[in-house]
């Protein structure tokens, strides 16, 4: 199983930005739709967005719509995640992985990027 790499979490303020990245070294990454998810302590694993195989589609969750922008580059096979104006209440792992709608596709999951918000 291929297994995605992500990066660039940390510790952040409120109000903060932060850019995560996540590559896969998967010959077919360009046919997938990608997303984020993140996974909060004590918390189930929720979807955060996505981004369709040639990135001309992008969709997010209620809870950071106009705050978050996914992108990717199918010619580095990685997805990233901007992050902007962030809450006490995105800390979390954030993990990515192939999608089909809101779910992920794939059972093989990352060690995520950890990232942290303080009020």
């Amino acid at each position: 199983q291929v297994q995605p790499v992500e990066s660039g979490g940390g510790l952040v303020q409120a109000g903060g930005s932060l850019r995560l990245s996540c590559v896969m070294s998967r010959r077919t990454f360009s046919s997938y739709a990608m997303g984020w998810f993140r996974q909060a302590p004590g918390k189930e694993r929720e979807f955060v967005a996505a981004i369709s195989w040639n990135g001309g589609y992008t969709y997010y969750s209620d809870s950071v719509e106009g705050r978050f922008t996914i992108s990717r580059d199918n010619a580095k096979n990685t997805v990233d995640l901007q992050m902007n104006s962030l809450l006490p209440e995105d800390t979390a792992v954030y993990l990515c992985n192939a999608v089909a709608g809101r779910e992920a596709r794939f059972d093989s999951w990352g060690q995520g990027t950890e990232v942290t918000v303080s009020s």
